[in-house]
């Protein structure tokens, strides 16, 4: 079994700082477990940047599952808006993958950053956005075509450094020998569609992969921080 990943990260062509984080934020190869997360952080200027940081740094550093690594994030962030009442109000999504060498990729998630999977030229996407835009579309309340331009689709039903009370979804993905997982921040999917990522996503060069994912949300607008971490299964 052998691991191989690249991620790269883009404050977009609007903003003037990039709140988003990304773990490892170097190249990499691995015939061991490997852990790699995204994080988009919310709560105005540099304070997302502060909750991004945080909760990815103490995710990876802590115990567990990844659901239980993503409640460690929650607890970070938190604790930073108790010492310093200028943070108050700040959280930030997490998406982690926790891939084992018996092809297990466990996910741990919260909020509107996403995992896709790559098999065999079809993407599906294994996360679920925790927003108001996705839960009204999952009750019929709205259809897939409106959700795409609703004026509400960037707000989060859950997110992490909010409250204690966080529950994070966490599932279980099995891996087969040319897969691909690829984690993204908001501003990769709400800038282009399935289709212009999957078509972007199936170079060999998993670091022209990231680049060009980038590249086209900021050739798209750009109006929000870009993220992508992509990792290759091999058998």
């Amino acid at each position: 079994m052998t691991l191989t990943w690249a991620t790269g990260t883009h404050r977009g062509r609007v903003r003037d700082h990039n709140e988003d984080s990304v773990y490892p934020t170097e190249d990499g190869t691995t015939s061991d477990s490997l852990l790699i997360g995204v994080a988009d952080g919310m709560g105005g200027h540099v304070a997302g940047e502060i909750a991004s940081r945080l909760a990815l740094a103490a995710a990876v550093a802590a115990d567990g599952s990844p659901g239980h690594r993503v409640l460690a994030g929650n607890d970070a962030v938190i604790a930073a808006t108790e010492d310093d009442m200028s943070l108050r109000g700040m959280g930030t999504t997490i998406s982690l993958a926790e891939i084992h060498p018996d092809g297990r990729a466990v996910i741990g998630h919260v909020g509107d950053s996403r995992i896709y999977l790559l098999r065999n030229g079809a993407l599906y996407q294994l996360t679920q956005d925790h927003t108001l835009v996705a839960e009204l579309q999952a009750t019929g309340k709205i259809t897939a075509e409106e959700a795409l331009n609703h004026p509400q689709r960037s707000v989060l039903t859950r997110a992490a450094g909010l409250t204690y009370a966080l529950i994070p979804d966490e599932l279980e993905e099995r891996l087969e020998g040319g897969d691909r997982l690829i984690l993204c921040s908001d501003g990769l999917s709400n800038m282009i569609d399935n289709d212009i990522i999957l078509s972007l996503a199936t170079t060999e060069s998993l670091h022209q992969v990231v680049w060009s994912l980038i590249e086209a949300a900021n050739q798209a607008g750009g109006h929000d921080n870009i993220t992508v971490a992509v990792v290759d299964f091999q058998t």
